[in-house]
Order: structure tokens, then sequence, then C-alpha cells
């Protein structure tokens, strides 16, 4: 499957590459800017395209047949960068999609994001972002997956999680994971048409989806 990846300059998108790397799936990642490029390649990219989530994308998308979203606006960027990347850049990302005819889309979240107003006062703002486009992309027709991570670190990942439609605790997990259960996604038919948080845990992530 060629895969379109949208934040693989990332940290989740860096560990998705790597992972991509050892399987079946040809990984074309989304650059701001070309010296980013031999760096993804080394990292597992098949190609890398130059693009920007602000504006069209439908060229670099150009003949995949699934998309993952993994960008942010990150934490060092005001409301409005997050509702332009985290929320306008999605939704127009589905849009194009759909007028491409990939019909897979997968989009990281973040647990609580179906409830903005009950985050940290702080975060209310991206929740709400990732909100917007979590209804968008499912009202959109496509086969798509919202991977609600928990609490991201940079530790090294156990290939272990705890998966469910809705978690009570807001629990970490590695970014390394979050990757390992991007790449298991694409080859889940369990997955399709699924909203589900996922946190550090016990079970192996295949045998983790396979029992949402």
């Amino acid at each position: 499957m060629h895969v379109f990846i949208a934040g693989a300059n990332g940290q989740i998108g860096q560990h998705l590459l790597q992972e991509m790397a050892n399987s079946d799936h040809e990984a074309r990642a989304l650059v701001r800017h070309p010296d980013q490029g031999p760096e993804l390649q080394k990292l597992g990219a098949t190609e890398t395209v130059l693009g920007d989530l602000e504006h069209d994308c439908s060229e670099a998308m150009r003949g995949c047949d699934a998309v993952i979203f993994t960008a942010g606006s990150g934490p060092h960027t005001g409301p409005d960068k997050t509702i332009d990347v985290d929320q306008d850049g999605a939704i127009r990302l589905v849009d194009t999609a759909k007028a491409m005819g990939i019909k897979r889309f997968i989009m990281v979240s973040s647990m609580r994001a179906e409830e903005p107003e009950k985050g940290p006062e702080k975060l209310q703002h991206y929740l709400r972002a990732k909100r917007n486009a979590d209804e968008h992309l499912k009202n959109s027709g496509l086969n798509y997956t919202i991977v609600r991570p928990g609490r991201l670190t940079n530790e090294d990942g156990t290939g272990k999680v705890a998966v469910s439609e809705r978690l009570a605790s807001f629990a970490e997990i590695p970014r390394q994971d979050v990757a390992r259960v991007l790449l298991a996604v694409l080859d889940s038919d369990n997955t399709d048409n699924r909203v589900f948080d996922v946190v550090s845990g016990d079970t192996p992530v295949v045998d983790a989806l396979a029992k949402l």
C-alpha cells in the first residue's frame, strides 16, 4: 500500500517511517523543506514530496492508497497556528483525499478530544481543534480510524498497549508505540470506521487491536 504521511518530520512521524521500513507498505513523506528529505529517506521514507498543510496537497498525494495524519502545530505555537494545522490542515487533507479517491484515512487525535471543555484550560483550544477535525473525518464517507493516544512520552516503546473506545485514565504512551499502533491499523480490518483511546498496557499491539 502507498501511504501518504502528513507530519512525517514530527516525532511520531519519524518513528512511523522506521516501523514502515520493515513492512510491505511504501511511505510517501510530506516535507515543508527540501533539506528534510534525505534524513527521512534514511529513516524509511520511500519518497518525499514538498508541500504544506496550509495549502493544497493534491499533487503530492496522487497515487496513494491511504493517508496517515500525524501532524501537529507543536507545543510552542499559539491557538491560531493550532487551528491552521490541527484543525483546518487536517480537514483540508480529508477533503483532498476524498477528491483524489483515496479511501483510507488514519488520524492521530488525542484522548479527551471529544470533550475539550473538560480538559486543562491551556489545552482546550488544541482539543477543540482535534474534535472538529475528527468529526469532519467521521462524516466524510472515508474509511477512517481515529487513534487517540494519552500523554505522549519519548521513552522506548514496549510494543504493549491498552486500547478501548473510552479509557478512564489519561495515562502515558511512548510515541514509538503510537507509531506501532498506526502501522498495525493499516493491516487491521477491525479498526475500520473506529475511534479508540490508546495508552501503555500489557497486550501486544496487534492482539489489542484484534480485541477492540
